[in-house]
């Protein structure tokens, strides 16, 4: 599956989901919040802009937002909400497409860099991001941890989430560090829709390594976005990391 077919008209339109799911303003609120702290009197740039969910209201609260895309459909629903003078956009790969400009802040949300699919690429993205960065700028990843400990002895999948109409699972190939979320949307009948995405899961500490090769440090990691503790048994985790100032 490659990401131009992944990320269709189709799925742009069942991303959009205002003021429920990861557009609850209990979700939203605190990110955009924390990015606009971090941003301060700077401008951001976003990969993987996607529909807007977090660049459109960040813009709104007075934070220059620029972003880069790869999906035509997914720019084409943030054009309706914003145009390219309000958000500009470039059309292009994260780890490799470049904006105009410098930034004091690049972010990327809700585990995208898990959609570059190899160890090379996603260390291609942190590089990308340095090279966008101000001398003291941030970069800032969301990501979930991989569950493999929920996986005993020769188990392959694990569910994450189950709730009326909908079971979301994810197949595990531990050897390329692969992951295919699988997502059945059903109602009362008998037939259901599956939507499939494959993706490479990181630990944190690979992470850290893949920022450190960029040049950067870690400055935090909480396991959310209003600086909740980050343990063992966290799920997620949104992660700092700084270009030292006097690079």
């Amino acid at each position: 599956m490659r990401q131009d077919e992944i990320w269709d008209a189709d799925t742009a339109g069942r991303y959009d989901t205002p003021g429920t799911g990861m557009f609850a303003p209990e979700i939203l609120g605190p990110t955009v919040d924390r990015l606009a702290a971090l941003a301060g009197d700077g401008r951001a740039l976003e990969f993987a802009i996607g529909t807007g969910r977090v660049a459109v209201p960040l813009s709104g609260r007075g934070v220059p937002v620029t972003g880069i895309e790869l999906s035509g459909p997914m720019i084409d629903r943030l054009r309706a909400k914003a145009d390219e003078a309000t958000i500009p956009v470039v059309v292009g790969d994260m780890a490799t497409a470049v904006a105009p400009g410098a930034y004091a802040l690049v972010y990327l949300v809700y585990n995208t860099i898990s959609n570059l699919l190899t160890q090379a690429e996603q260390v291609a993205c942190f590089r990308n991001a340095a090279r966008h960065l101000l001398p003291g700028g941030r970069f800032v990843i969301e990501l979930w941890v991989p569950e493999l400990r929920k996986l005993p002895p020769g188990q392959q999948a694990t569910v994450w989430q189950v709730e009326p109409g909908y079971i979301g699972l994810d197949t595990y190939d531990t050897l390329r560090q692969h992951v295919v979320s699988h997502h059945f949307r059903f109602d009362e009948g008998r037939q259901a829709r599956l939507t499939r995405s494959p993706h490479r899961y990181v630990w944190p500490a690979e992470l850290d390594l893949m920022a450190e090769l960029a040049g950067f440090e870690l400055e935090s990691r909480h396991a959310d976005w209003a600086g909740a503790e980050f343990t063992a048994d966290s799920r997620s985790h949104v992660s700092v990391y700084r270009i030292p100032p006097d690079r």
